[in-house]
């Protein structure tokens, strides 16, 4: 058996209160600088460093991105001559992931905007 519904009860000397309706609103287009295009992908970034040996770089990105003996040691060889490389690319939330896990590591790395 269903509840009655309940009853709006004005207090005593006061009317029930009206109905009140909405009227639908015209929605305009964004105006001004707002940029409502996609977010473009972000790219991870490791970063060379006095500390880590070059076989532990090269262990980490196999470990971390799957990346195969050769594909994470050319990586690792991007990182020592030319001081960086760009190990993972994506939406920002996996690209700060892969940065935290990187950091996790002892590897120094850093996200940017993909250009």
């Amino acid at each position: 058996m269903t509840p009655p519904a309940p009853v709006e009860v004005a207090p005593a000397g006061m009317s029930p209160p009206a109905p009140v309706e909405v009227a639908p609103s015209e929605v305009k287009q964004p105006t001004g600088d707002t940029d409502v295009r996609p977010d473009r992908p972000w790219k991870g970034i490791v970063w060379n460093d006095p500390i880590n040996l070059m076989s532990y770089v090269t262990f980490v990105l196999q470990k971390l991105f799957g990346y195969s003996k050769e594909k994470a040691t050319q990586l690792m060889l991007d990182v020592h001559y030319k001081g960086r490389a760009v190990v993972s690319d994506g939406p920002r939330e996996k690209a700060e992931m892969d940065v935290f896990r990187l950091h996790e590591h002892g590897l120094w790395a850093t996200m940017e905007h993909d250009s």
